[in-house]
């Protein structure tokens, strides 16, 4: 009777451990990063990526971490979860290779968690992302091969061109896997073996090495083998006694001990129990010890060694307190919870944060987009108004250029009235038949800016020949061109000498006692016959266009030895003085049109003689 009050007694206090480890009012000593769980300690650096504001890389990166972490430990569906969260990341930054190779690890962890569908569906975006052919055939023939998850024979192909195809490791362990696995559902537990020694030749990892020895040892205890079973759990216990995986020595230990059970090794399977609840205590794992007791007390209760057994609960009575206080597996999954809802916050964060920097780059790009459409806009009004003001130059300039030619038929006809005045026909007949001609030519060029220097100089002989006719050799005149000069591929400006050569004529010559005397000389200026000393014909071609311009100007020179400026002032009525002549008025405005239309440098600039010598200078610069 006292023997069941404290198998009561006892598993109240079993009850209480759980409860109590559970509890919120639990407050466990501090656990350094060392004493933690591995895929504790993961998720803990994925809250930590987040709350640095770490690039996606990185975060993504602590994602598939966690992920593995959590494979290893068989947690599938949170592996699953944590690799789907890497993906995002990835697929944000559009690095298509990571995705297609988070893509596959999903497909295995749905896989695992016999999501037939879904791991079909993985591994088929595994293959589109992909970039290497290898990746995706592999990742084509597990989709196939979960097609025919119900025909075993029909499995086979798929994962053999795997197992050849393959040019990674863990890819081939996969195969070889997977290929052990069908052996088995075959009831050929040998060649299943055989398979599962060659995928542990290929795994890459302690984890992957590890589990793939536990599925060796099971098999081998499916077919009797119990010797090899106990072989290799043995090992197993020696690998991880010492590393994170402590847990691991603890579970072999009651497995190793089942098999010894059903081998009818009572002895040593109590033993390997034993073993196991020391390890458990000694590793502070409170769940782990638990559970062996239990088994070693159902063992003792088949033999009715009732000493025994309140041996083992006194010991776990005396050890609960510090077990529980020192036990990090105990708070591991409640540390786990709570990191993970503090990441769920800091996701929430960070997306709030991409969603506001994306939608303020729309808005930026949008008000870019804005600014640019105004500056194109203002860039076609300037064009269209630059377009608008020079076409008005060109007609203010074709008006002026036109205006001379009433001022200058008006000046004829006067000339022409004159001769029939005086009842001279024959000198009107010839002086209308040059002006005839004078005239054709001038109509002829009336719509032109520029014209060649040689048509120029033929209008300008007509017309000096027509006023020295018509004032009756009152002057002579000279017309001079440097030889230098090709007057054929020469332009000028039209209708720009006539008006001073008529302003010679007019208010200088004709009122001169003496005959007078005019020159017309055409010559380039000095600059440019120094630039033809200094720079080969080649070297002046390749001259910026600025320099050229600068030294290649024609200087056109008319000089007269009339009465001048000063004493045709003096000669001119009240009437003639209010009148602003129009000719030179016409002249300065077409000057400054040409300039900013065509960018030259036009310049005008007329000159009383100096000394004892009368007359007037004008030189133009073109």
């Amino acid at each position: 009777m006292q023997l069941k009050h404290q198998i009561l007694l006892i598993s109240l206090l079993f009850c209480g451990t759980e409860i109590f480890a559970q509890s919120k009012k639990y407050d466990p000593q501090p656990q350094t990063v060392e004493q933690t769980a591995p895929q504790s300690r993961a998720v803990q650096k994925v809250s930590k990526s987040l709350e640095e504001k770490q690039p996606d890389d990185v975060v993504a990166a602590d994602y598939e971490n966690a992920a593995r972490k959590f494979a290893d430990a068989g947690n599938y569906a949170k592996a699953e979860e944590n690799w789907q969260k890497a993906r995002a990341l990835y697929l944000k930054l559009k690095n298509k290779e990571k995705v297609a190779a988070i893509d596959r690890e999903i497909a295995k962890a749905q896989e695992a968690q016999n999501k037939t569908e879904d791991a079909i569906a993985s591994y088929e975006m595994a293959k589109d992302f992909a970039k290497d052919e290898v990746q995706k055939e592999l990742n084509a023939n597990d989709a196939q091969r979960l097609r025919n998850n119900a025909d075993l024979e029909m499995q086979k192909p798929s994962i053999q061109k795997n197992i050849e195809l393959a040019d990674k490791k863990s890819d081939r362990a996969d195969a070889y896997k997977q290929m052990a696995n069908v052996k088995l559902a075959e009831n050929k537990p040998g060649e299943a073996i055989v398979n599962l020694q060659k995928a542990l030749k290929e795994s890459e990892s302690a984890e992957e090495a590890i589990k793939i020895k536990k599925e060796i040892a099971g098999v081998y205890a499916q077919t009797a083998d119990y010797e090899k079973a106990v072989e290799i759990q043995s090992e197993l216990v020696e690998e991880t006694k010492d590393t994170e995986n402590k847990a691991v020595a603890i579970e072999q230990l009651q497995q190793m001990a089942a098999t010894y059970f059903l081998n009818n090794r009572r002895a040593e399977g109590i033993a390997a129990l034993q073993q196991a609840y020391e390890l458990a205590i000694e590793q502070h794992n409170t769940l782990a010890a638990k559970k062996s007791l239990s088994l070693l007390v159902e063992q003792y209760q088949k033999s009715n060694d009732t000493k025994k057994i309140l041996n083992l609960y006194n010991d776990f009575i005396t050890k609960i307190n510090s077990l529980i206080a020192a036990d990090s597996s105990l708070i591991d999954t409640k540390t786990i919870l709570s990191i993970e809802q503090r990441i769920t916050q800091l996701e929430k964060e960070r997306a709030l944060k991409d969603e506001l920097i994306k939608r303020t780059n729309t808005l930026n790009y949008f008000l870019i987009g804005v600014v640019v459409v105004i500056l194109i806009f203002v860039v076609f009004i300037i064009k269209a108004l630059y377009s608008i003001n020079k076409k008005n130059k060109r007609i203010a300039l074709q008006s002026l250029r036109r205006e001379m030619n009433p001022h200058f038929i008006f000046n004829s006809l006067n000339s022409v009235n004159h001769f029939i005045a005086e009842n001279n026909e024959r000198e009107a007949n010839k002086y209308l038949s040059s002006y005839s001609k004078l005239m054709r030519n001038t109509m002829e060029n009336s719509n032109k800016d520029f014209i060649p220097l040689s048509v120029e100089l033929a209008q300008l002989k007509e017309y000096l020949q027509l006023e020295k006719m018509r004032f009756r050799e009152k002057f002579d005149y000279t017309i001079e061109v440097d030889k230098n000069i090709d007057a054929d591929a020469t332009q000028i400006p039209n209708m720009l000498i006539q008006p001073q050569l008529e302003n010679a004529i007019w208010h200088g010559l004709r009122y001169k006692d003496t005959k007078g005397y005019l020159l017309l000389k055409i010559f380039r200026e000095e600059a440019s016959a120094s630039l033809s000393h200094r720079y080969s014909v080649v070297e002046r071609w390749s001259l910026s266009g600025v320099e050229a311009n600068r030294n290649d100007t024609l200087i056109i020179k008319i000089e007269d030895n009339g009465i001048g400026i000063k004493r045709s002032q003096e000669l001119k009525t009240e009437h003639q003085k209010q009148h602003i002549s129009r000719g030179m008025t016409n002249t300065r405005e077409r000057i400054s049109l040409l300039n900013s239309l065509y960018h030259t440098n036009i310049s005008l600039k007329i000159s009383e003689k100096e000394g004892g010598e009368s007359g007037v200078i004008v030189v133009i610069k073109v």
